[in-house]
Parts: C-alpha cells; structure tokens; sequence
C-alpha cells in the first residue's frame, strides 16, 4: 500500500469526486508539512531563548505555519468528514428522514464557507494596513489562509452535496480487513476442543 492510498481516505467514498484524491492528497502533505514546521520552529524559539540569543522573526514562522496549518486542515478535515459535520444525528437515521439531515449539514457546512469566503476576504484587503513585526510583513499574509479554506471547504461540501444526492448518503462501509491477525482454522479449534 502506498503512502497515497494511506492519506486519501477511503472511507465514505461513494461522496467523493475521484479527482479530487489527489488534492486531498497534496492538502495532507502540505498539513503534515506545516505541522512539522511549526513543531519545529517552537523547539527552535525555546533553544535560543533558553542559550539567551532568541530569534524574534521565529514568533512569525511560527504564527503563520500554525494558522495555515488549522485553515488548510479544515478544509482536508471536511472532505474526509472528520470535521464540522454531525455524524451521531445523520447516522442514526436511514431513508428521507436522513437525506435531509444530510443535505441540510451541507448546506450549512456550505454557509460557513461562503461566510469564510467573503469576510476572510474583507480582512485579506483590511490587512494590507496592518504590520507585523519585526519583518513589516503585512498581516494580510495571514488571512490569506481563510479564504483559501472557504473556498475548499466550499468545494468539498459541493462535491458531497452532488455525490450523495446522486448516490444516496446511506452507504454501509465495507469491514476492514485485519491483515495483522491470522485465521482461524475451525476445523483445529474443533481437534482442540475450543
């Protein structure tokens, strides 16, 4: 099994846009990434405080990877359904009653990204006056991540709005398998006499 299939999350396929697999791919890696960065770049602040030489500019790195980090990782959150979607209510209803529900959790999901969209794009612009410091780097470049995780988030939810009135939402998954656990042979346990 490769590293792709082990990122791109099978299960609740039938929701899915196939060429979208490898977005969702790529977002994971860029997330893994960021995560790794900021991990990084804390231990790094900690060191050179600690040795009494701190890097100021690290508090940036820092603040830019974690925010892009949480944004880009709602966006993935949504397509695998891990994220701003309400699993317990939907699930314990079949037919009509939850093609509803499902619909209606997408649309709202759909609202917020739209809301992500546009006011995320209101404080992009408002950012251009506003610095940080000690770079001078306008704030702007950290809200650039909401609206680029609205219109993901606004993706995904359009792709499983399509899907699962297309295919239904109600799809049992398939077990999976455990490759770790070696079968049992009946005809042994009954030699036994288990």
């Amino acid at each position: 099994m490769s590293i792709a299939d082990k990122l791109v999350l099978q299960r609740q396929h039938h929701l899915k846009w196939r060429s979208l697999d490898r977005l969702e791919l790529v977002l994971m890696i860029v997330c893994g990434v960021l995560c790794f960065g900021f991990s990084l770049s804390v231990m790094c602040d900690i060191v050179t405080r600690t040795i009494g030489h701190p890097w100021l500019w690290l508090q940036e790195v820092t603040s830019t990877l974690f925010i892009y980090a949480i944004f880009i990782g709602a966006a993935v959150a949504t397509r695998r359904n891990d994220h701003l979607y309400l699993t317990a209510i939907s699930e314990a209803m079949h037919g009509t009653p939850r093609l509803i529900v499902e619909i209606l959790i997408r649309l709202i999901v759909l609202g917020v990204a739209f809301c992500l969209i546009g006011f995320g794009y209101i404080n992009y612009i408002r950012g251009f006056g506003s610095f940080r410091l000690p770079s001078g780097t306008p704030i702007a470049s950290l809200y650039a991540a909401i609206p680029f995780a609205g219109a993901l988030i606004a993706l995904f939810a359009v792709e499983q709005l399509v899907n699962g009135i297309r295919n239904g939402f109600d799809h049992p998954e398939p077990p999976e398998e455990d490759r770790d656990i070696p079968s049992i042979d009946t005809n042994m346990t009954k030699k036994v006499g288990l």
